[in-house]
Parts: C-alpha cells; structure tokens; sequence
C-alpha cells in the first residue's frame, strides 16, 4: 500500500513539474507562449473565440442606484399624476424593501428636474446632466435593465460578479484571466474609487478574483503618497536589494513548484515580478503634471486633486492609452432615500463633467474606436416617493424592475436608446436586459462567447453568465 502511494505521489509530483516549468517559462519569456495575433497577452490560448470589437473597457460605476427617473428616464405621465397613489394595477404585488414597505401611502413623484431633448436623436435628458446631454449622440441607451436584487450588497455583487452571493470572480477578473495583458508593466485590472464619497461600503471583494488565480485580482490605485500599497521600497533600501531578494525568493518558490506543483505558486511569483515592474510603472501614469491645462479644464477643477471622480477619470484615459485591459471606477453616494434633490444635484455636479470629458477627450484621441465606457449603477429608483412628499423635497426607494445605464463607444450604436418602461417607470414593457444579459454582451464585445469560456472549480464548471445570459443584438453596431 505504501508502494502504491510513492507511485501516485511521483507521477503527480513529475506532472506538476511540467506544469510548474510551464508556468514559469511564461513569466520567464511571457511572449514565449503566447498564442498567435494576441500580441503576448498571456491569455488563454482558445481566447478570443472571435475578433473583438473593444479590447478596453472603463466602467464608471456609479455606486447606490441613481434615479433614473430623474436623469434620463422623462416620464411626463409621472408629472400628471404627481401626489396620486401607485396604483395596485401597476404595482402587481411587487416586493418593496423594508424601508417603504411600511409606508400607508405610496404617492407617484414625477421629478422637479427640467428634462429637453438634445443631440440630432433627441434623447430625453435632465437639466442635471448639461455635459452629458452635449455628448448624447455618442451614447447607447439601455433603459430597460433589470436585476434580481433588491438590496445594495448583494446588488452590487450581482453585477460584478454574475451572482449575488460573494465569493465569485470579478469580471474584470474573468477579462484578465480570460484575455490577458497587452501591458507586462501594468496590471491587466485597476480599480479606482472616489475618495470623500460616502454612501454604501464597497468591499475588495467587488473586484477580487474568487477562485481564479491570485494574479487576476483587481489591484485597486489609491491617492496618496502610495498608490499601490507596499510598493515602495523601505527607506535605506535600494532597488537592486530587492531585485536581489526576489531572485532568491523566486528560486524558493521554484522548488516548491517543482515538489508540490501548486499552481499558486506560479501565481505568487508573477505577482512578485510585476509589483517590481510597478515601481517604475505606477509612478509614471499616476504623475498628471504632465497634463496640460487645457486638459484639466476639460474635467473640471477637481480634476487637479488626486483621488476625486474627475482625477480618476482622467487616471483611467492614462490607463487604457497603457493598454490597461479593465479599469473600473468606483463613485458613491447615489443612495438617496431622503432629500434627494439636493443629494443628486450634488452627485451630478462632481460627475457630470469629467465623465463628458472622458468621453469626448478619448474620442479626440482616437481611442473611443476600440475603447468601451459604461456607465450605471446596481439599480434604479422607485416612482413613488419614500418617506414624505413635498413640494421640492422626496426621497426613493430602491427599484429592481427597471432601470437605466448607458454605453459609449466600439461596438456598440451611438446615439441609440434600447428599451422601454411603462409611462410611469415602474415596469419594462420592451426589451427587458437582465444582468446576464448586460454580461453576455459585453464579453461578445471583447471576443468572448460567454457559453464557452468557463473555469472548474470544486467539480462544476462556472461562467460569469452562470446560467443564462442573451446576446442584445439590437444595440450592437
């Protein structure tokens, strides 16, 4: 019996060696084995499945739920009907959250906002947005989004990761691991979030890797004097002392590779590599002195403080001008049960400009061609008013049934709007896109059939559609 042991413990031994040198002669020579016309990216071989129409994304996601019906979403209707009851007809019975749930009244509030058409395909458009309303026609509407969650967390989980429970990979996770980098000195995953927003806690899991390999974690860039924490060397200490410390601690976890076959391993090391690449890489982008004026006139003045919406804004054009595969921001403070009209004036106000900016200074740059921003958050708002309702005051709910995100960019139809809620927003009643389905299109943009590329773990095979998911091909261009 023992014997026998011995035995599958050297085969499996000898196999992982030749996976481990694998590994290794990838972060060795990361061209090596790169496959054909993916410029060294170090993706999976079979990936893309089909030419990809974006090879970037920066998602700007605005984190609490924006009102739709207060930015895009013009519903005159709403306005008649101002102070009546949501009726049970429209209702059907739906799920309300415990904080309105209990209210005796549930009375209809259309907004107090200005709402004008702009742009040669006249999108409806709120008079808190005037920068974006200038740049409509670059836009691609989905007005008919829809998610299972009712809650923020497991909201905003379900549409980083495909499900609402946490613990499973990231999408810019499945856009690294599957797709790779074009970068070797920057990470192929940068998560920036707003600093000074409060609002619901986001969470390192939002953009962790789950059960994907360590190296496909977002690496979050953070304000201060250190961007990326730990990447700078201690004081008295040089950079050829750690280019010295890693090479004997590479040469550590070659052994273990070669006695374990851990593909872990392979992971740490290349983790250990690139934070080493970084230190000369990171300080290079996050150094906005080199930016003229007129470009941080563009973004506003906030643009000139690190860490704000509008500097990471102009951060993420820096990024995705590296090759920087997947750069998500992260903005709080949409949640706005109470006093809303002054908590989204102020909201609009730190991010309608920059992100206008962002997508007429990639345009100017040539970089829209192939680049795909979007724009949304984890749900939209109810159309009755939560809490009290006064003449120029009103809170909402959270609402799942229907909401609003947009994109801009390659692959998809500008100046186009897909999808339709009822005349009092509360349902959709044309071309429902549930969070799969946003998922599943995205992916298909970047050269992915999301039925094809999976990852087991623990005996079953998942995917980041999971499930289900459909391909919205109406709004691609």
């Amino acid at each position: 019996m023992e014997h026998s042991f011995w035995q599958r413990r050297q085969f499996l031994t000898r196999t992982s060696i030749g996976l481990g040198a694998f590994a290794l002669g990838r972060l060795a020579s990361p061209g090596l084995f790169a496959q054909s016309g993916a410029s060294g990216s170090n993706g999976l071989p079979d990936l893309p499945h089909f030419p990809a129409k974006v090879k970037r994304v920066i998602y700007l996601f605005q984190s609490g739920g924006p009102s739709q019906l207060d930015l895009y979403d013009y519903k005159p209707m709403l306005l008649k009907m101002h102070g009546e009851q949501l009726p049970d007809s429209v209702r059907k019975g739906q799920r309300l959250t415990g904080m309105s749930a209990g209210q005796s009244s549930l009375p209809l509030t259309g907004s107090i906002f200005d709402f004008k058409q702009y742009g040669s395909s006249k999108r409806w458009v709120s008079e808190l947005m005037p920068h974006t309303a200038k740049i409509v026609d670059d836009l691609c509407f989905i007005k008919s989004m829809q998610t299972d969650a009712i809650n923020h967390d497991p909201a905003i989980t379900f549409f980083q990761s495909g499900s609402q429970l946490a613990g499973r990979p990231s999408m810019g996770a499945w856009m690294s691991y599957g797709l790779g980098s074009e970068n070797q000195n920057l990470p192929a995953f940068i998560v920036l979030v707003s600093k000074n927003a409060s609002g619901q806690p986001l969470y390192a899991r939002l953009w962790g890797n789950g059960f994907l390999p360590t190296r496909h974690q977002g690496v979050q860039f953070r304000s201060d004097q250190d961007p990326v924490l730990f990447l700078n060397d201690p004081e008295g200490y040089r950079s050829t002392d750690r280019r010295s410390m890693l090479n004997n601690v590479r040469k550590l976890n070659e052994l273990q590779a070669e006695m374990y076959g851990d593909p872990e391993i392979a992971n740490r090391i290349a983790q250990y590599e690139m934070a080493f690449r970084m230190q000369t890489s990171v300080p290079e982008v996050t150094d906005l002195s080199d930016e003229p004026d007129r470009v941080f006139e563009k973004y506003g003045p906030e643009s000139r403080d690190p860490g704000t919406y509008a500097a990471n804004c102009l951060l993420a054009r820096r990024l995705i001008e590296r090759d920087v595969k997947f750069v998500q921001l992260f903005h709080q403070g949409w949640d706005q049960h109470g006093g809303l009209p002054h908590g989204i004036r102020r909201q609009c106000k730190q991010t309608d400009q920059p992100t206008a900016a962002l997508i007429t200074d990639l345009k100017q740059r040539g970089l829209l061609d192939d680049t795909l921003v979007i724009w949304g958050g984890e749900f939209g708002r109810t159309n009755y008013s939560q809490g009290k309702l006064t003449k120029d005051d009103y809170g909402r709910d959270h609402h799942p049934r229907c909401f609003t995100v947009w994109m801009a960019g390659a692959g998809v139809k500008p100046g186009f709007a897909y999808g339709q809620t009822d005349d009092l927003g509360y349902s959709v009643v044309s071309n429902p896109v549930h969070v799969h389905d946003f998922h599943a299109t995205l992916m298909h943009l970047m050269g992915i059939d999301h039925e094809r590329f999976t990852f087991k773990h623990q005996g079953r095979r998942y995917r980041l559609t999971d499930v289900h998911g459909h391909l919205i091909k109406d709004i691609l261009s």
